[in-house]
């Protein structure tokens, strides 16, 4: 579901014409920290990986790419770059997010299930 609600902002048009602001780059990596997230506890029987990172790197790549044949929508390698930082914030902050006990447990029972 969450795919799908960020496929629906990137290839509807915006309100306001998409500018390189700071703003927009800080939407995209939040982004995909937290696709990151999702992925990485949906397949809890796989660590973080360079595949779920890779496979993540690579929707953003697609979003890009479709976003370059939409008349209101335009390619952008800083946008790959901000998504590209969102999953190496995720790399950094899951070793302290694995010392949160109930995180840990949720994990732990996910990959039990």
């Amino acid at each position: 579901m969450s795919l799908v609600a960020i496929c629906f902002l990137a290839f509807t048009p915006l309100q306001i014409a998409a500018v390189s602001s700071l703003n927009d780059k800080l939407s995209h990596t939040l982004a995909f920290l937290y696709l990151a997230l999702l992925c990485d506890f949906s397949w809890p029987e796989a660590d973080w990986n360079f595949t779920k990172a890779l496979s993540l790197l690579g929707y953003g790549l697609f979003i890009e790419a479709v976003q370059a044949f939409l008349p209101h929508r335009f390619f952008s390698l800083l946008d790959l770059a901000a998504d590209g930082l969102g999953l190496i914030i995720y790399s950094l902050m899951l070793p302290g997010l694995m010392r949160i006990a109930w995180v840990k447990s949720l994990r732990q029972k996910t990959a039990n299930a």
